[in-house]
């Protein structure tokens, strides 16, 4: 299958503060190089794009050493955390910035939607807009004519074509640009996260679009979302990135899990000796929590084995009557259940809640802990996300070739036959 994008050690390199140098002469050199098509030496001491840490450079790679290969027809999902770089490959693939070092080869005509009008001129109607977009990507008249009506009613806004544009609401801003992008006859289509402007019904819709370009018309799609379902449903492939760098490429579903296993938290246990330090408020400060199985160990929580969920409070509020309770969730953010009651809890002293978790309820794999508490009102002292994070095994199953159970729980089922 012929190759539609094809990246080469493709970086990019963004300075902090003042462009120049700092000197006359090496702003030359700088020049010289770049004209001759070399590498910018003056770069080589950049950092990774970690927001995270404090960096020492006024350099930082937002992408760094990124290679490969995009079939046409590919549908790919491209995900990572904020900052990872993923906008940036995106504006490098559409020719919006140009890379620092490194080659990009792109065989086809790209329609980009890289953000809310992407390529839109706010003085002129929607109608024009389609034929100026159009244009850009190198359609004939005619061919846009042949388009025009399909355009406008996926977008729904056919009363307002005769608009100008910037009058538009947002939402009709990126219904008109998404539905021009999608049904232009480029060979690649490169989405952004616009969808999240839309209303859920018009989201559905760009979907089910992206998933059509690219299997019934053999289009390729380059789609970058924080919607891991939206990923896995309309992409074949996933590439994740991390701190400007390929941390993995693969099927999207593999890439999904990839992702999660590395960017989330996970820890059985957490505990603060001092209150000053433990996460709370005014209200109830959280001093610890553990998963634990019923022989005591926080290390190993397997399916056949019952485990505690705890939680170590102090309760400084104005009455000792709350409503404490969790929510677990699963990696892509599902709330699986939600468990909680009211307890009678000593004022300024700690005392640990814990709730009981039956053996052969929870499927193997890796969940958070949402923690929260209300007070007898049920009005809001403490939300806190991501307080523990853990994983569930089935140690039996994993030593077979049984696989995994699907659903999010799988209660152990009584079964019977008869002939």
């Amino acid at each position: 299958m012929a190759i539609a994008i094809q990246s080469k050690h493709l970086s990019k390199a963004y300075q902090l503060g003042e462009f120049s140098t700092g000197t006359l002469s090496q702003d030359i050199e700088r020049l010289w190089f770049r004209v001759r098509g070399k590498d910018d030496p003056f770069l080589k001491v950049g950092e990774t794009n970690d927001r995270s840490v404090k960096g020492s450079s006024n350099m930082v790679w937002s992408l760094k050493d990124i290679s490969f290969d995009i079939h046409q027809g590919d549908a790919v999902g491209i995900i990572g955390r904020n900052g990872a770089g993923k906008s940036t490959l995106l504006k490098i693939l559409s020719r919006v910035t140009t890379p620092t070092a490194g080659s990009v080869k792109v065989k086809g005509r790209i329609a980009s939607l890289l953000e809310v009008g992407t390529g839109f001129h706010p003085e002129l109607t929607g109608r024009e807009n389609i034929f100026l977009n159009g244009a850009i990507l190198g359609m004939r008249k005619a061919e846009i004519k042949r388009k025009f009506d399909e355009i406008v009613d996926f977008s729904g806004v056919e009363r307002y074509i005769d608009t100008p544009v910037k009058r538009y609401s947002s939402g009709m801003y990126v219904r008109l640009a998404f539905a021009v992008a999608a049904h232009l006859e480029s060979e690649i289509l490169i989405v952004d996260e616009v969808l999240a402007v839309g209303d859920a019904e018009f989201q559905k819709k760009c979907l089910g679009k992206m998933g059509e370009v690219s299997v019934e018309k053999g289009r390729t799609v380059l789609f970058v979302s924080h919607n891991l379902s939206a990923i896995e449903t309309i992409c074949r492939r996933g590439i994740y990135l991390k701190t400007g760098m390929i941390q993995y490429i693969g099927g999207a579903s593999d890439t999904v899990v990839n992702y999660l296993s590395n960017e989330t938290k996970n820890s059985n246990v957490f505990e603060f000796q001092s209150a000053l330090e433990a996460p709370g408020n005014e209200h109830i400060k959280l001093m610890s929590g553990f998963v634990k199985n019923a022989d005591n160990n926080t290390e190993i929580i397997d399916v056949s084995s019952p485990a505690d969920i705890s939680f170590d409070i102090i309760n400084t509020s104005a009455d000792r009557l709350v409503s404490a309770g969790f929510d677990l969730l699963n990696l892509r953010g599902d709330v699986i259940f939600g468990s909680g009651g009211f307890f009678d809890l000593p004022l300024n002293k700690r005392a640990t809640i814990t709730c009981k978790i039956p053996a052969n309820f929870l499927n193997d794999g890796s969940y958070t802990i949402t923690f929260y508490v209300h007070d007898k009102n049920m009005a809001h002292l403490l939300t806190l996300k991501d307080v523990i994070g853990f994983e569930v095994k089935d140690i039996e199953r994993e030593h077979g070739y049984l696989g995994k159970i699907n659903g999010a729980v799988r209660p152990k089922l009584q079964w019977e036959v008869n002939s």
